[in-house]
């Protein structure tokens, strides 16, 4: 049987079987990496429960990788919401005619009549919304309050490393989230503002935040999968579609239903409208469109290749840098205000997803023993199988993973931090979305020594370098994802 209607008969049943759980299902929290970041962290369900941090470690230097927040449509998407207007129109009107006397039966809802974009007119996009400045604001002032030793010095752009790629929605994070970091830290307006440093430089050779626009090797294989992967959404695209213009008398195709989708989670993220677009979809439905999203994600940002991550290891040497550079400033017990004690960078989902790759986080069991070898892993679960891989986790708007350096000693005079290896005195601590997270390559904990965080997760990678990974085209760099039997 070929792929493709093996699985039209397997979403067949699916959406066929509509759940009791509709009534429960809160659209909002799958709406893969166009989901808000309050809701990515009030759905949170990972029962892993974190170290407690011992006695006598404290907190010595900060890394944060964070996207962007909640931003508006992109110029491109605004144009295509402008043709999905201008199909609904004619949608409409096939149907009207076909029903002649009987129109007024038409089962449409009337939302769809008349719908003009919100976005209609509008001839930039991509911005950060006032919605997105607040998840960056609010993230600066919780960090600023979990980490408060750490930032209690006067500001200086050499202890604050602030750092964001050139595009506005990325720079304004930024801003805004240093605003929230410094508020009551100057004499301006009566928060007690102050100005800081952002530093960004150019797109072409920014190769710790936009390493994937400098990736030749990356290139083509993106552009080699694409279809690949718009071959195994298609069934459920087309199977949707028949589904909800049965339901709705309208002859939808599988286009308008990656439109609608399109829609839904613009509608839903950015204007908590949740009852148009996204009311024409069921839970079922919208669980199988998430999944699509979430696998184009995993292929093309995530674990379905390794050029997809190796591509990152200039960031992640960039990390480890500032680690090794805080350890100096710890050993040599450097002046307060002359060391960085914060690195705090803000990028797009295709920087963060790749680094958390690189961490080896959203894995299971064997996984990542089977990245270490690079062997593929199996593409996540399609639903109502649970799968780690999840774009509303991994990259939501705001997402971001912090590493968090601490030196730890014994108040206890018996107890002796062997001098063999000082180092094994710090420790490591990775959250995603403020919160820790386990590390398969820690052995499943979140409070990891130093050199086996570097040992076990950052040096492997380490072997290759930016140019070996994107220079050339290796023959296993295609994955061939679908075929017909």
């Amino acid at each position: 049987m070929g792929i493709s209607l093996l699985l039209a008969s397997l979403f067949t049943s699916l959406i066929l079987s509509r759940s009791a759980a509709d009534e429960k299902f809160d659209v909002r929290q799958h709406l893969a990496t166009v989901t808000r970041y309050g809701v990515a962290q009030d759905s949170n369900t990972d029962s892993f429960v974190p170290s407690v941090i011992p006695d006598g470690c404290s907190a010595i230097h900060l890394n944060l990788l964070a996207r962007h927040g909640t931003r508006s449509p992109t110029t491109k998407r605004i144009k295509e919401l402008d043709r999905l207007a201008a199909r609904l129109d004619v949608l409409l009107n096939d149907a009207k005619d076909e029903a002649g006397q009987n129109s007024s039966s038409l089962n449409t809802p009337a939302w769809l009549w008349g719908w003009r974009s919100p976005w209609e007119g509008k001839q930039k996009g991509g911005e950060l919304i006032n919605k997105g400045e607040e998840e960056l604001y609010l993230l600066g002032k919780r960090i600023k309050e979990k980490f408060a030793a750490l930032f209690d010095e006067e500001y200086h752009p050499d202890v604050f490393s602030i750092r964001a790629t050139q595009v506005p929605r990325a720079s304004a994070s930024a801003v805004a989230f240093g605003i929230g970091l410094f508020a009551g830290k100057g004499n301006l307006g009566p928060g007690g503002h102050r100005a800081f440093s952002v530093i960004s430089e150019s797109r072409a050779s920014d190769m710790c935040l936009r390493f994937y626009d400098s990736c030749q090797t990356y290139k083509r294989y993106k552009e080699n999968q694409e279809p690949a992967v718009d071959k195994i959404k298609e069934p459920i695209l087309r199977i949707i579609a028949a589904e909800v213009g049965r339901r709705y008398q309208l002859g939808f195709t599988k286009q308008d239903v990656a439109s609608l989708w399109f829609l839904c989670k613009q509608e839903a993220s950015l204007l908590d409208i949740t009852n148009q677009a996204c009311g024409l979809f069921n839970a079922t439905e919208v669980s199988l469109l998430e999944w699509t999203d979430d696998l184009e994600g995993f292929l093309l940002n995530g674990y379905g290749n390794s050029v997809n991550y190796r591509m990152g290891i200039p960031l992640l040497q960039d990390v480890i840098q500032s680690i090794e550079q805080a350890i100096i400033a710890k050993e040599g017990n450097h002046t307060p205000g002359t060391f960085e004690k914060a690195r705090l960078r803000f990028a797009h989902a295709e920087t963060v997803a790749p680094f958390a790759c690189l961490l080896g986080l959203f894995l299971e069991g064997s996984e990542f023993e089977q990245i270490q070898r690079e062997e593929p892993l199996d593409l996540p679960s399609k639903p109502p199988q649970k799968r780690n891989w999840k774009g509303s986790v991994v990259a939501p708007f705001a997402g971001n993973t912090m590493l968090v350096l601490y030196a730890c000693h014994s108040d206890d005079s018996t107890t002796v931090i062997s001098s063999e290896d000082r180092r094994k005195k710090y420790f490591v601590q990775v959250l995603h979305n403020e919160i820790p997270v386990r590390l398969p390559g820690c052995g499943n904990i979140d409070f990891c020594p130093l050199e086996v965080f570097k040992e076990q997760i950052v040096n492997p990678h380490l072997k290759h370098d930016f140019d070996s990974v994107c220079n050339f085209m290796p023959e296993n760099t295609k994955v061939h994802l679908v075929s017909d039997s």
